[in-house]
């Protein structure tokens, strides 16, 4: 597909762009209006755009991310390239548990049509329970850069990002991790956490219903967040206790073990405020001081905490590739294996043979995202390939050898040779050879049988 036909085609499929940047979601993964991808799918159908090949392709890469999707380990960044003639989508899956907060950045930049405006980009998460089953949970206009996501579950999520069509251009995609709450202890974080949950109590009777967090005594304890203090008060176990409710969340807050309180019931104190201080109170009298931080959930009772006050992620810093590499055509150097996470110890997708021909999507940390001719996507050592630029060898091709669009016998027929000719050998997969015609210098796949 030529540039001009581009330029032509755009601005019919550019009435159907979604234009403003609000985020679709209550938070609670229900949603009483479509997602604007949903809205960008529907108008396509409804112009019968979906018959046509692009908007066919779209809509099937669309799927196929959410089916296909790649296992990512945090704190994550890749760039990468999408190809005006070919849709493309992206598909990551991370797993988060309840507490954690998503944070997501995609930033494009437009190449190939500077006269018209900037690329937009669905972006969507969704969350995958044990049947495997999607559920989408939040949203994001096409023109918003970033989304944050509070989990409100401990499940594998996915993140599908995919660009409206007809637009050509590279994107840097970001997702790292933070805690829902500040740090309850002033001047500690969650490495001076010594007692995890679900550990022994009372040789094997209960177990742990929070964190340990050990601090000298008078350590301000202080609120995690905004909320209502509902009680302050004492118990056996916890000796002098504060709850703190949070109600935006719908969780209560629970310090335990306090020498001295600071607030008093019926406060409603501010992130960081004092509510008292740190000791051994209760069955801690025989134990370094310490404040015993838990959290119960309305309608479950005590959940983990500590995934709402661990310490964040940061910022990725993967080292990322060479603007140049994105959207190349290069060939294996050496047998590969193909991965579905940027990892070597990843679960292989497939063998690939030296010189297989694969396509560049993107790449993150030495690895890069690759698509093979039969649309297997997954990770390749970035030193295990080389540019498609000098031929392996010569190959003597008869007259009326059909020149294939793809690598597969029903592909598309870009040409015919109409009489026999010697050809450079530029990389192969399967069965067939990608070569390059003499007289326009276009590259095409012939068959070896």
């Amino acid at each position: 597909m030529n540039l001009r036909f581009l330029k032509y085609i755009l601005p019919f499929f550019c009435a159907f762009i979604l234009s403003s940047c609000e985020i679709f979601g209550p938070g609670q993964g229900i949603f009483t209006s479509p997602s604007p991808h949903e809205q960008y799918a529907n108008s396509l159908k409804t112009a019968n755009l979906d018959k046509t090949a692009l908007g066919s392709l779209w809509l099937a890469a669309s799927e196929r991310s959410l089916r296909d999707s790649l296992l990512i380990t945090l704190p994550y960044r890749e760039s990468g390239y999408f190809p005006a003639q070919s849709p493309f989508a992206l598909g990551y899956r991370v797993q988060a548990e309840r507490g954690d907060v998503l944070l997501i950045g995609v930033t494009v930049q437009g190449r190939d049509l500077p006269d018209v405006a900037d690329t937009k980009v669905f972006v969507d998460v969704f969350e995958l329970d044990d049947r495997q089953k999607l559920s989408r949970v939040l949203s994001a206009k096409a023109d918003t850069t970033g989304l944050r996501w509070e989990v409100k579950r401990s499940r594998m999520h996915l993140i599908r990002i995919q660009p409206e069509l007809l637009r050509s251009g590279r994107y840097t995609l970001s997702i790292t991790r933070d805690p829902l709450l500040a740090f309850p202890v002033q001047g500690r974080n969650s490495k001076q956490i010594s007692s995890f949950w679900g550990a022994n109590r009372d040789a094997g009777r209960r177990s742990h219903e929070g964190v340990d967090i050990f601090a000298p005594r008078g350590t301000p304890a202080l609120a995690a967040i905004d909320g209502y203090v509902s009680r302050v008060g004492t118990n056996n176990l916890g000796g002098n206790v504060i709850f703190l409710s949070d109600q935006s969340h719908g969780i209560n807050l629970y310090y335990a073990h306090l020498d001295s309180f600071n607030v008093a019931q019926g406060k409603r104190v501010q992130l960081g405020d004092t509510l008292g201080f740190v000791g051994n109170t209760g069955n801690a009298r025989t134990t370094g001081t310490h404040l015993h931080f838990g959290i119960y959930e309305s309608g479950t009772g005590a959940i983990n905490p500590f995934p709402f006050i661990r310490l964040g992620l940061g910022e990725p810093n993967q080292k990322l590739p060479g603007a140049e590499t994105l959207g190349d055509t290069v060939r294996l150097t050496t047998n590969s294996s193909l991965r579905v996470a940027p990892n070597s110890k990843a679960t292989t997708l497939a063998t690939l043979d030296k010189n297989q021909i694969v396509r560049v999507l993107g790449g993150s940390a030495g690895w890069l995202r690759v698509r093979t001719p039969t649309e297997t996507e997954g990770y390749l050592l970035a030193s295990a390939v080389r540019e498609v630029g000098t031929s392996l060898r010569q190959a003597k091709v008869v007259a009326q050898t059909p020149v294939y669009d793809e690598a597969y016998s029903d592909a598309a027929v870009y040409e015919v040779l109409a009489e026999s000719a010697t050809l450079p050998v530029l990389g192969t997969h399967g069965n067939f050879e990608l070569v390059e015609l003499n007289k326009t210098g276009v590259k095409g796949w012939i068959s070896k049988e």
